[in-house]
């Protein structure tokens, strides 16, 4: 099988759950705990793809983050936005599971076995 990589936060629920549904499946997944060492704009424009969405579609609009910094300004512009999201880790949506070329975010944590064979 290919390489499996879930960007993790140990105290998130989603992701915790989405770690116990890979392993109850005997897989090991590389496990980058995103806040510990932050993704930066190029690995974060080329998880954008994978995922097939946009920078503000992976956004956490519930973080203080987002407030502070008006990452709700329509205006702002996708490079700024991914600026965003790499110097404050934290607005990332999680969990999220990387397979190959494809990958999907675990909310619920179901929905990363979209990506298992």
């Amino acid at each position: 099988m290919t390489d499996l990589t879930l960007y993790h936060n140990p105290r998130c629920s989603k992701s915790r759950g989405a770690l116990e549904l890979l392993e109850a499946r005997g897989l090991a997944p590389t496990v980058v705990r995103y806040l510990e060492t932050p993704l930066d704009a190029v690995q974060i424009e080329r998880l954008l793809g994978k995922l097939g969405i946009s920078a503000r579609q992976l956004l956490r609009t519930g973080e203080d983050e987002y407030k502070t910094l008006n990452l709700a300004d329509s205006s702002l512009s996708e490079a700024q936005l991914i600026a965003a999201i790499a110097a404050h880790p934290k607005l990332m949506e999680r969990p999220i599971l990387e397979v190959g070329d494809k990958a999907v975010i675990g909310r619920p944590p179901e929905q990363i076995l979209e990506l298992l064979p």
